[in-house]
């Protein structure tokens, strides 16, 4: 961690009554998030709306690849063994792309959190779109933040069942949808569903649907929070990635400090000679925040940067005349100026941890665009037969025998002439055939993998010793890249 990097401590537990901290191991304390409105809350809900949408739709749309080639957009066909993303076609012998893109999000996600704190976490997490998904409908059937309290400290009735009945069959829809959704992605989507409909599909595929969605109910409706905390990793490392210049969710305690209700008969210069700040500590902040800290308290692991304390402390402000953005995204530096009211620094953006995560982003990004546009069409594999490592032909000859293997990676039928490098007297026979010939001519189907055994002979006083590397070379006809294999030929 950088000498820069804010603190970032872990949000005390501590007793209302007491207000003295208890054991670490204190039973979980359930959280109901209250409505608010406000900036932050309209942009958390269209991104999750964007998102949600893209997620159930990518696995309907078609892409014309031609005969022979599934059309679904996007599809991780792990059975075939082939990555489809519209005109992007990926072979396993492409797994550095997917590394590439992993580095490039990791990358990513570190220049987001030193630019804004934890705004992937607060807006674009599945975790969080899911659960501000699943709370919507909780606010839906039972009510507001007082109801949901008031409803789960009632006893058991018709109408409490009736609720929570319909709370869970909403919550278990989107569970089930989800978890086709996520499988749809793993092969034809509409085959799927017909076949989940007729009670026909696979085990593999109906048991990966129930897993999916379970995961989703219960992390989406129960866990919640707790998979922040608990769970994920990110928590812990974000500290490393900030420094004292990245934007994240502050309490402005220069200007709050210190709490105390507001009362209908003092005025605000009457506070200011007692003391008293802005905050006039009606808890809306830890009523409307999805992990229930409390933000005054200073930047805690547990916030996940999502602003809805900021539209609920504006709504307060607006409500009392007060101005607003007593809680804000604002940089440690900028709160530490104000504080002594100096004029706050310019926000700085171009910063060493910036500039560095830039320019890994833009060479890593550049790497994968120039692998992208040379990615070849063609690929063989060679694996040389171990038993017998070599023959002796009744005119003293020797042979070694290969196993070819083709990979067309295009969408079309192709024609390939294999030459051998390395023996200039060696001869090249197809296994099944009679003949032999300096070259072979071979061909292999659109988007298949052909195989083919070939034998290589050579008179033993053309060898130098028992092993002589040689080289195979493919080469697409009439015209294409071609692609070189090398081996050895074993000998006496």
């Amino acid at each position: 961690m950088s000498s820069d990097a804010p603190t970032i401590t872990r949000r005390p537990n501590r007793s209302p009554a007491t207000q003295e901290p208890q054991s670490d191991y204190a039973s979980h304390r359930k959280i109901h998030p209250k409505a608010v409105r406000g900036r932050y809350r309209r942009v958390k809900t269209w991104l999750g709306a964007v998102l949600l949408a893209l997620f159930a739709l990518l696995p309907f749309l078609r892409w014309d690849r031609g005969p022979g080639v599934p059309d679904q957009a996007v599809l991780f066909d792990l059975g075939s063994q082939r990555f489809y993303i519209f005109a992007l076609q990926l072979w396993p012998q492409h797994v550095y792309y997917i590394t590439g893109v992993m580095i490039i999000a990791a990358i990513g996600l570190f220049l987001a959190t030193a630019l804004g704190g934890r705004v992937w976490c607060g807006f674009t997490c599945p975790q969080t779109v899911w659960t501000d998904l699943f709370v919507w409908v909780e606010r839906r059937v039972e009510g507001d933040r007082t109801d949901r309290i008031r409803l789960d400290k009632q006893p058991w009735t018709a109408r409490w069942l009736a609720k929570k009945a319909v709370k869970h069959a909403a919550w278990l829809a989107i569970s089930a949808v989800t978890g086709f959704l996520s499988i749809a992605y793993l092969t034809d989507a509409p085959t799927l569903a017909v076949d989940l409909l007729r009670f026909d599909a696979p085990a593999l595929a109906a048991g990966s649907v129930l897993f999916m969605a379970g995961c989703t109910y219960l992390m989406a409706g129960f866990m919640r929070e707790q998979m922040c905390f608990y769970v994920c990793p990110w928590p812990r490392i974000q500290a490393a990635m900030l420094d004292e210049d990245s934007l994240v969710v502050t309490y402005q305690d220069w200007r709050g400090e210190g709490r105390a209700p507001l009362r209908k008969s003092e005025g605000w210069d009457t506070r200011a000679q007692k003391g008293f700040g802005d905050c006039i500590d009606c808890g809306q902040c830890v009523q409307v925040c999805p992990t229930g800290i409390d933000i005054r308290d200073g930047i805690q692991m547990e916030c996940i940067g999502c602003g809805l304390c900021v539209d609920a402390c504006n709504d307060v402000m607006a409500r009392i005349g007060r101005p607003g953005d007593l809680i804000r995204f604002d940089t440690l530096t900028a709160q530490a100026a104000k504080a002594t009211t100096a004029p706050p620094p310019r926000y700085r953006l171009l910063r060493p941890r910036t500039i560095v995560y830039g320019l890994m982003l833009v060479v890593v990004g550049g790497a994968m665009a120039i692998a992208l546009a040379l990615k070849p069409s063609n690929d063989i594999a060679v694996l040389r037969d171990r038993a017998p490592l070599f023959v002796t032909l009744s005119d003293g000859r020797i042979q070694n025998a290969y196993t070819i293997k083709i990979a067309n990676m295009s969408l079309e039928d192709r024609h390939y002439r294999l030459t051998l490098s390395g023996l200039p007297q060696a001869s090249l026979a197809l296994s099944g055939e009679s003949g032999e010939a300096g070259e072979l001519a071979l061909s292999a189907r659109g988007n298949a993998v052909e195989t083919y055994r070939i034998q290589v002979r050579v008179p033993q006083s053309a060898l130098a010793g028992a092993s002589t590397p040689l080289a195979f070379t493919l080469t697409p006809e009439p015209a294409g890249e071609p692609v070189r294999h090398d081996s050895v030929f074993l000998a006496p």
